[in-house]
């Protein structure tokens, strides 16, 4: 066992959590472990503990599979594994943790191991990987196709089908009832949808592309051989797996195959912080994960929160007490406060905003600053109101959970040049590539890329057509673009920089502000510098995209300092100093779209609990009175009254501050208040009939 110097400033959980079946005597993995990590409760540091623990006591790095929910958990956890490990090992610790090499998301783990084995599961290992849009856009051809856009009554659109498949797949569940269950507008098109889906997994094969859906499905379905699942599954000693919560069954699934007796598995979450639901993560697997493997798996809690003050968790278990179905944890802390969460009741929308910009004033003349605080709200548009008085007050503010980085469209331009050089048979990406050349159009696009399928060899065939008639300037241009991206002559990553300069002239021809669009394409070139291959580059990016758009990066650059806004689901694991938490009423927390069944109010429930776990010191959660109506201008006065959201039912309100705002000052009330009346209308009014 080496020097447990390192495990010192843990605290008895957490340490329990790093030693378990660590240094056995046959030197292999222990049983299945589910850490159930509550909110706040050092659940990073400790996993990082637990890899570096399993390092120090010579496990192979190699031999060490850890999956996280986004790319930068990953890069975090190493960064973490590495200072861990330089302690106890000093120099041989870069070898080491260098060879953590088996550390990512589920999709991209997958995509590795698909081009791996590609060739026992008759997969060319060349597989362009599309995203979201381009999937849809994809399943749009199809329906097209099969005349499905044409119909007597309206079919459901690209997105709508796209989002029933993936659901459909990633919880294993029949399409009928995810009908049932989610779509049951949907339901009377279940025969049209299944040739839909059909034709649409044709389509992905004949072009040789899997959707980001296919990179779990496959390795489901690789695994289901005992032969390939004990070979990938032999592959790593220790399996450990972040945020469990947020799996849906597929993942929970790959991962029995590749531990089927549990031996080294590792999974940590928290069932009360399950808030996934429409990507079909399904907070059973978390609940469930103990009776999957006989003998049952050990749970360790960590309830000790190091984020919040005593008030604020005294609150956030109130409301999570609640919960029908949950692994019991009261999360507490050394933190003492005398400043309990405050529930603010405001008159309405404008008011929240005008409070909300008052009190991060004020924070901030206190000492804290912008970045310190956050405004968490539950849909991305309720925002709206707040947005225009920071704006109208000069405050900074960044938005998170809005539009990400690659929707915009000069960044999918040339990704797509790429993707088409990468798989010429990747109809989506030649499809809105050759359209940027002036005078070709979907028919021209459409005649060339047929031509090119039935080739052999597509960009030897591109070159021998002739050019689309009005295409004749641009065209030979883009011919050649492609023969040297397909023959890598100018090598990783200078060509990112090849169609960069390509691109520019169309750039400047379609968009008018084409000089703020190329700020992002020089960032897309830096990011593509951090990556080893066009392959590694193209398969990272869409599946861990960045979050920043052009529009949000200008703002930080205008003063270091700016207030965060975020939807909750894109603040689960962060914290700030300050939170506000906008619109804490019914019909928003919980949304009156997630009311329809006891599991969607609970996962509400969470998504509440979460928001108000996110804060250290201060928490303010704004019950707004009156709502105008959608399409209503706040001068009209069509508004619905709104009650406190039923998560805060009466016997929770002593776990609040309550509080109205704006408060009226003494001496406004009474005689006091006639002093203040400058023209005194109303005696005018009367007036005027004496």
């Amino acid at each position: 066992m080496g020097d447990a110097a390192h495990l010192e400033k843990l605290n008895d959980r957490q340490r329990s959590v790093v030693e378990h079946g660590v240094g056995l005597a046959d030197g292999k993995a222990g049983g299945p472990l589910l850490i159930i990590a509550g909110a706040g409760s050092g659940k990073t540091n400790t996993l990082a503990h637990r890899v570096a623990h399993l390092i120090v006591n010579g496990a192979d790095p190699r031999r060490i599979l850890l999956m996280t929910f986004s790319r930068r958990a990953a890069s975090e956890m190493g960064r973490r594994v590495e200072r861990i490990c330089a302690r106890v090992l000093g120099e041989k610790a870069g070898v080491l943790t260098d060879a953590l090499a088996w550390a990512g998301t589920f999709h991209g783990i997958g995509a590795r191991l698909l081009r791996d084995y590609a060739d026992q599961i008759g997969l060319d290992p060349q597989f362009s990987i599309h995203d979201r849009e381009d999937s849809a856009d994809m399943m749009n051809l199809v329906r097209h196709q099969l005349g499905f856009s044409k119909m007597e009554s309206r079919f459901p659109t690209k997105g709508t089908c796209l989002a029933i498949y993936s659901r459909t797949v990633n919880a294993e569940a029949p399409l009928q009832d995810v009908l049932r269950a989610n779509y049951p507008w949907v339901a009377a098109w279940e025969a049209q949808l299944r040739e839909l889906f059909a034709g649409y997994v044709e389509a992905k094969q004949v072009q040789n592309v899997l959707d980001y859906d296919d990179l779990l499905l496959y390795w489901a379905q690789m695994v289901s051989d005992p032969v390939l699942a004990d070979d990938i599954g032999g592959r790593w000693d220790h399996v450990l797996v972040d945020e469990y919560q947020d799996t849906n069954r597929l993942q929970a699934s790959v991962l029995t195959a590749l531990k089927p007796g549990g031996r080294g598995l590792t999974v940590v979450g928290d069932d009360a912080q399950s808030i996934y639901s429409f990507r079909a993560a399904t907070v059973r697997n978390i609940l469930d994960f103990p009776k999957e493997f006989s003998p049952p798996a050990e749970i360790i809690t960590l309830d000790r929160n190091y984020r919040s003050t005593q008030p604020i968790l005294a609150a956030a278990n109130g409301v999570i007490d609640l919960a029908r179905e949950r692994f019991t944890k009261n999360l507490w802390t050394e933190r003492e406060s005398a400043e309990p969460p405050r529930l603010v009741t405001v008159r309405d929308e404008a008011d929240q905003a005008r409070f909300v910009a008052e009190e991060v004033l004020e924070n901030r003349e206190a000492g804290m600053r912008l970045k310190e605080q956050v405004v968490l709200f539950r849909a991305s548009h309720h925002s709206g109101p707040l947005e225009v008085e920071l704006t109208r007050r000069n405050i900074p503010f960044v938005k998170f959970g809005g539009l990400k980085f690659l929707d915009s469209a000069h960044v999918k331009d040339m990704l797509a040049a790429l993707r088409f050089a990468q798989n010429p048979r990747d109809r989506i990406a030649g499809f809105r590539v050759m359209q940027l050349l002036p005078g070709v159009g979907p028919s021209s696009a459409q005649t060339v890329l047929d031509a090119m399928a039935d080739r052999p060899d597509p960009v030897a065939a591109l070159a021998e057509l002739p050019c689309p008639p009005r295409a004749a300037a641009d065209w030979p241009g883009f011919v050649v673009l492609l023969g040297d991206l397909r023959e890598r002559g100018a090598g990783w990553p200078a060509e990112i920089a090849q169609v960069r300069n390509w691109y520019e002239p169309h750039l400047e021809r379609i968009h008018e502000d084409a000089e703020m669009r190329k700020a992002d394409l020089l960032q897309l070139e830096d990011i593509a510098a951090g990556y080893p291959s066009r392959e590694r580059f193209l398969t990272e990016l869409t599946l861990d995209p960045p979050d920043a758009t052009s529009g949000q990066a200008g703002v930080p650059l205008l003063d270091e300092d700016y207030l965060i806004l975020s939807t909750i689901h894109s603040a689960k694991g962060q914290e700030w100093k300050s939170v506000f938490v906008l619109n804490t009423v019914d019909g928003c927390i919980p949304s009156d779209l997630g009311v329809g069944t006891t599991e969607e109010i609970e996962e509400e429930r969470r998504l509440l609990y979460v928001a108000m776990t996110r804060a250290k010191d201060n928490l303010s959660l704004v019950v707004p009175q009156r709502f105008f109506t959608h399409g209503q201008s706040a001068t009209g006065d069509r508004h619905v009254y709104a009650s406190r959201t039923r998560f805060i039912p009466p016997k929770l309100l002593e776990l609040f501050e309550c509080r109205a705002w704006p408060m009226v000052a003494a001496g406004q009330v009474g005689g006091s208040h006639a002093q203040q009346v400058r023209v005194d209308v109303g005696a005018r009014m009367r007036g005027m009939w004496r």
